[in-house]
């Protein structure tokens, strides 16, 4: 074979991987979609303990984040975390256990839906402090260059964590060290029931600004935007050039939780259907990849399809898992 032939053969290979690369892309983001679907049905019905708080409408900046992440690299979660755990290649199986309580869950079905943590795949966890993680993702990174290894911590966060104070030692820390920490703001517009500027002051960018750390604002809504912003600030991250922090503006199209049905009295019946209507991620990259010619409406039927047996599978395995022994109740715990 000719040099020329090698070369586009070569070429051909790479676009077909990234062919596919994107169709694996909204595989993640429809899983995400699905899974958040039933985690609301299971409530419905009565078959979940407690609330949860849905991920539906930001599954591009979970998606986006993670697939610039290796598997040995860390991540930390927010309430609003299932989307980040399946982003980061856990199973829906075990994770409806866990939301279910039963044995065959990450946490044995001692963490529910807030407390989800995935160790395999580098999610340290979810918790339910607003900022309570930028200390552990900060940690993480800090361990991770002491350690002399590349690699790097993204913690995820919501615009409500802007207000507490943890989140700017971190930073400043970090800054300070060149810690390979990338800091992901989902600023879904609102703290829990009141729009963000109501409740911060001054510009979202300017407070990792003044800690000289990297900063962008990217559309959340976009998953082709957050991955290559991800994808530049992760590189710089294993190359020791520091942290970075990444505004990704996206919005909730639920409640705070699954409980909060009635929205009027803090956002517009309007501004929800604008936003599901014209900036539904997972709509807006199918619409990308069937007009770039990459996929079909009947594959991505297929896909749907595939992903949506796969979600009712996990349902009803978790279903049917058992619950822990009751002498487990003492297991697990540290002081």
């Amino acid at each position: 074979m000719t040099q020329s032939k090698k070369a586009k053969s070569t070429a051909a290979k790479t676009a077909v991987a990234r062919d596919e690369r994107w169709l694996h892309f909204y595989r993640q983001m429809l899983k995400i979609r699905l899974f958040e679907e039933e985690v609301n049905q299971l409530y419905l019905g009565a078959k979940m303990p407690g609330l949860a708080h849905l991920y539906i409408g930001e599954e591009a900046v979970a998606v986006g984040m993670c697939e610039a992440l290796r598997q040995d690299d860390y991540i930390t979660s927010t309430h609003r975390g299932h989307g980040h755990c399946i982003a980061k290649g856990a199973a829906p199986d075990k994770m409806f256990a866990e939301l279910l309580g039963k044995a065959a869950g990450y946490c044995r079905g001692k963490g529910g839906s807030m407390h989800i943590a995935d160790q395999d795949t580098g999610n340290l966890g979810a918790n339910a402090i607003v900022g309570g993680s930028a200390g552990m993702a900060t940690g993480a990174a800090m361990s991770a260059q002491m350690r002399g290894s590349d690699q790097v911590a993204v913690c995820f966060f919501g615009d409500g964590a802007l207000g507490q104070g943890l989140l700017y030692e971190a930073m400043n820390m970090a800054s300070l060290w060149k810690l390979p920490v990338i800091y992901a703001c989902e600023n879904n517009q609102y703290n829990e029931y009141t729009h963000y500027s109501e409740t911060t002051a001054g510009g979202l960018t300017a407070r990792a600004e003044a800690f000289g750390i990297h900063t962008e604002s990217i559309d959340g809504q976009d998953v082709r935007a957050v991955h290559a912003a991800a994808q530049k600030s992760v590189e710089q991250a294993r190359r020791g050039g520091g942290p970075a922090f990444l505004l990704c503006n996206t919005y909730r199209f639920h409640g705070h939780h699954v409980g909060d049905i009635d929205r009027a009295y803090y956002r517009s019946k309007r501004e929800e259907e604008e936003w599901k209507t014209q900036r539904d991620p997972v709509k807006v990259f199918a619409q990308w990849l069937i007009k770039s010619k990459l996929a079909g409406g009947h594959l991505l039927d297929r896909i749907e399809t595939e992903v949506a047996a796969e979600i009712k599978q996990a349902v009803t395995f978790a279903l049917a898992a058992p619950y822990p022994d009751a002498d487990e109740v003492d297991q697990h715990v540290y002081a």
